[in-house]
């Protein structure tokens, strides 16, 4: 095999990887504008609303902290006490957190 040949796969699959890595910054970019506004847990009707800001902060009731996404749609939310990680599913009005130990919270939009 010809040196060319193998220069010419090195910059094809450096191709692939730089769209790859453009696509998954964008869904993460996509899955924050999304997630923008208040939010409340469908299975309980005294729940704190979840409020999500565009500069990374979030609040529920007194307590503040950041959040951001990362690969494969994973949300992390960082308060002083704790930190989260959920799987998330954004369906128009309807967010879906997942935790690693399979249970499932469902969200509605409020504003």
């Amino acid at each position: 095999m010809s040196s060319t040949v193998i220069v010419q796969s090195g910059l094809a699959l450096s191709r692939v990887a730089a769209v790859a890595i453009i696509f998954a910054l964008a869904a993460c970019t996509d899955a924050k504008s999304q997630v923008i506004g208040q939010w409340k847990v469908t299975s309980d009707t005294s729940a704190l609303l979840w409020e999500f800001a565009e500069d990374g902060t979030v609040t529920s009731g007194d307590m503040r902290g950041r959040y951001s996404f990362g690969s494969q749609n994973r949300l992390k939310i960082q308060t002083p006490f704790a930190t989260f990680v959920y799987q998330v599913e954004l369906a128009g009005n309807k967010m879906t957190w997942k935790n690693p130990n399979g249970s499932k919270t469902d969200l509605m939009r409020v504003k």
